[in-house]
């Protein structure tokens, strides 16, 4: 099964309408050519094919949602290109296959931050948010970037933490909690934020702030200890 033609035929032999229109009512996943197939059983698939990027290619250029999903999972973060990313981004009608390859794909690619910096100013709402969910992958998966790589990030959402979009604002939430636990100098820094947003005017910074400062206040919140040197010029 490492054809195209052969991979899309067993993702249409799992195809079920009835999930289609639940993902569309439960999840807000909505999108044109979806056979209604979940990631678990994506994953399945992707487990049993090699990782080829250009197969992967071919899965995206078929035009099949779940096949686009498919892609993100098997595609070779280190083989992306701007071009590539670009064609992929400005794509993106909803936010499961955005997230599928901000997280499979571009935060682990050697491009994560310039892709960040080109997106996070766009104004098509799930370019914007890839850049953000990009954010948050980039800073879980990269364990050995320092704080001050981090740190550069923290301008950038407050900037876009007045985003009054439902799945912008979403982004950059995740982003945010995502830096706060990544180690405790960083858990100060973003705190520190977050104090000055919950002053705004804005409704979305407000709700990104105060939403951050109860996980990474919370006894329960799950930190990581990555590299904490703190870079001040």
């Amino acid at each position: 099964m490492n054809t195209t033609a052969a991979i899309i035929a067993q993702l249409k032999a799992l195809s079920d309408p009835n999930k289609v229109e639940y993902k569309a009512k439960k999840f807000n996943v909505r999108t044109q050519n979806s056979l209604g197939i979940y990631h678990a059983d994506l994953n399945k698939i992707a487990r049993q094919i090699p990782k080829k990027s250009d197969l992967a290619i071919e899965l995206w250029n078929s035009g099949l949602y779940e096949a686009r999903l498919l892609a993100s999972k098997i595609f070779r973060p280190k083989e992306l290109t701007h071009e590539l990313a670009e064609t992929w981004v400005i794509e993106f009608d909803n936010w499961e296959i955005c997230d599928s390859f901000s997280m499979g794909v571009f935060g682990k690619s050697p491009l994560a931050i310039e892709l960040i910096h080109g997106w996070r100013n766009r104004k098509e709402e799930f370019v914007k948010r890839a850049a953000f969910a990009t954010m948050a992958a980039y800073v879980g998966a990269d364990k050995k970037a320092e704080n001050h790589t981090i740190l550069d990030f923290l301008p950038w959402i407050e900037k876009a933490a007045n985003d009054e979009r439902n799945f912008v604002k979403k982004a950059v939430n995740w982003a945010l909690r995502t830096i706060g636990k990544r180690n405790s100098d960083l858990q100060t820094e973003v705190l520190a934020l977050c104090n000055r947003l919950i002053l705004s005017q804005s409704t979305s910074a407000k709700w990104i702030a105060s939403d951050a400062q109860r996980e990474l206040t919370s006894p329960t919140v799950k930190m990581q200890d990555h590299p904490r040197h703190i870079y001040r010029p």
